[in-house]
């Protein structure tokens, strides 16, 4: 007998010179078929570690994953197999390729993760960005003079722990000067100083109508900057505007004097100009009492920067706060003015010209 030939089902035949007859079946070719499946995968799993840690790019590992695990990939031919097998070997089969499928695919995703970070760190080395180095300043714009002040007032003010308010611009007669302490017949009522609306409202001549608003709504202790545009029937001049912005300070506590006004007073002219001589003239405002000019000896002459005093009883009682209880003060000043000095400034009028020759200056 030269072989044997696979049996399509049982069959007995008898070997020359035995005397015995021996059994042969189609197990025994399934266990051939069994056995080199199980090879094939083996070799599989195997060449495909190798392939797959010895890839050196992303398009290589794309490559290798669609001829292993691709619909006509090698483990998915190996797998076309599994038909010859017995319905009992199958299972096993099945679960080892199962297990090198799984371990390639592991494998692959091992290595894409370390090629994309190898390609990453690549990439940064190339382009590494030294922080030391100067940056392209690309100009947004300048800072308006008046805002400019205004920005520092609050700066300055902010840092002595004060709170920022605003209030509005078109007015009642009671917040503008009723409250205020202003007389009946006091000037600033006159129609040649104050923009009157229709309706009796006017344009707000100063800021100090925050301060009453700010005071009925809140108890004291208070520390409040408020900042805005004024209106007044000024000539426009020079030095003189019929538009302009006013910032306004005030205090409320117990205990609060002539003393603290000036210290906060110096603090504040300290930090504009440095430490320049001050000198505080008596005046006259309807909501304080007393009250004082205040100067400062820039460039060899004095020059008026504010008004100043201690809040009138009656501006506290407006508002409901005790006098005998309590005291504070106030202080306003335009900035228009402030930006003049503080940039030498000959004329009013260029604050609002939009020339851009002066206003590139900043």
């Amino acid at each position: 007998m030269t072989g044997l030939l696979p049996l399509p089902h049982s069959e007995t035949i008898t070997l020359a010179g035995l005397g015995r007859p021996l059994e042969l079946n189609a197990d025994m070719a399934t266990t051939s078929s069994q056995s080199s499946l199980e090879a094939e995968l083996n070799v599989l799993g195997n060449r495909a570690e190798t392939e797959i840690a010895q890839t050196a790019t992303l398009e290589d590992l794309e490559q290798l994953r669609v001829a292993y695990l691709g619909k006509k990939g090698q483990i998915s031919k190996v797998l076309g197999g599994m038909g010859k097998l017995s319905a009992e070997e199958r299972p096993r089969l099945g679960a080892l390729a199962n297990t090198v499928k799984t371990a390639v695919q592991s494998q692959l995703e091992n290595r894409k993760a370390s090629l994309q970070t190898a390609a990453i760190e690549a990439q940064l080395a190339a382009e590494t960005l030294d922080v030391t180095m100067p940056g392209v300043y690309r100009p947004q714009g300048r800072v308006h003079p008046i805002n400019s002040i205004i920005d520092q007032l609050t700066e300055i003010f902010v840092g002595l722990g004060y709170t920022v308010a605003s209030g509005p611009e078109i007015e009642s007669d009671y917040y503008n000067f009723e409250a205020l302490n202003f007389l009946p017949d006091h000037p600033a009522r006159d129609m040649q100083d104050t923009l009157y609306l229709p309706n009796g409202d006017l344009l707000r001549t100063h800021t100090s109508n925050t301060q009453i608003r700010y005071m009925q709504d809140h108890e004291p202790p208070v520390r409040v900057l408020a900042t805005g545009r004024c209106y007044r029937r000024d000539t426009v001049d020079a030095t003189h505007a019929a538009v302009f912005h006013q910032i306004e300070f005030f205090a409320v506590d117990k205990g609060i004097t002539f003393t603290d006004l000036r210290g906060t007073i110096r603090a504040l002219i300290d930090a504009l100009f440095g430490e320049i001589p001050i000198r505080f003239r008596p005046s006259f405002f309807p909501f304080t009492e007393p009250s004082a000019e205040v100067d400062v000896e820039w460039k060899g002459r004095w020059l008026e920067v504010l008004g100043c005093g201690m809040i009138d009883p009656n501006v506290m009682k407006a508002v409901g706060y005790d006098p005998e209880v309590y005291t504070g003060f106030a202080a306003g000043l335009g900035v228009e003015r402030l930006a003049m000095v503080q940039h030498e400034i000959d004329d009013i009028r260029r604050l609002y010209s939009s020339d851009l020759r002066f206003l590139q200056q900043f």
